[in-house]
């Protein structure tokens, strides 16, 4: 049984030190008003407003990486892709990723093309750059507040604008646990009622009575 990874306490505005918990929608406080809307440029040189064009009433897995990264950045967005096969065609549908730069003075959209195309990354997962002090501001939001390229934020961040629900999470354990994270981040998904469908050749049990060799018996 998957855990209710909606429980928990509003995080976002400690992401960068507290331990990974969760925030209950509260007038959703983390939308727009929290959320720079500044300019981003995508790895296909679209240029988009942050807040409006990215999150705003999405459910959105983000990741911090930059495309010269010799190990841990690479191995983030390769988890992550196998996360999206998981997920199927909710992709770009119910819940989009969004990886953003932590080096925008040298991660063009042109690098970044490179880097999601690596990694075959498809529809409704963003790379993102633009200007570096735009991107810097967005990601501080975003709990990442490392000052230099080795000490950025390895977890990832789970996020559900329309509820105002966020969290921290790691593409570095069970992946199938991960997949019913973000998932649990959609409430439709997580209010469902699962029960288990009853099947006649799982019932193994023997009527018994109450004679100790008729107990035996059965158990032979």
């Amino acid at each position: 049984m998957h855990r209710n990874v909606l429980a928990g306490v509003a995080l976002l505005a400690t992401l960068a030190t507290a331990s990974p918990t969760l925030a209950p929608a509260q007038s959703n406080r983390w939308g727009a008003d929290y959320f720079p809307n500044l300019p981003v440029v995508t790895q296909d040189g679209k240029t988009l407003n942050f807040y409006d064009d990215v999150i705003k009433g999405k459910i959105v897995v983000i990741s911090f990486i930059y495309t010269s990264c010799p190990d841990i950045c690479p191995l983030t967005t390769a988890r992550l892709g196998q996360v999206e096969d998981k997920l199927g065609d909710i992709m770009g549908r119910d819940l989009f990723f969004v990886s953003m730069t932590v080096d925008p003075e040298n991660d063009t959209p042109e690098k970044l093309k490179q880097f999601s195309t690596a990694f075959d990354a498809g529809p409704g997962w963003l790379f993102l750059t633009g200007k570096p002090t735009d991107i810097r501001q967005i990601n501080y939001k975003l709990g990442d507040k490392g000052r230099s390229l080795s000490d950025h934020r390895n977890e990832i961040v789970l996020g559900n604008d329309a509820t105002g629900e966020w969290t921290r999470n790691t593409v570095f354990g069970d992946l199938d646990r991960l997949v019913m994270d973000i998932r649990a981040m959609d409430p439709k998904w997580r209010d469902q009622v699962r029960v288990a469908k009853h099947n006649e050749a799982s019932n193994t049990g023997y009527p018994l009575g109450l004679e100790p060799g008729q107990v035996l018996f059965k158990k032979m």
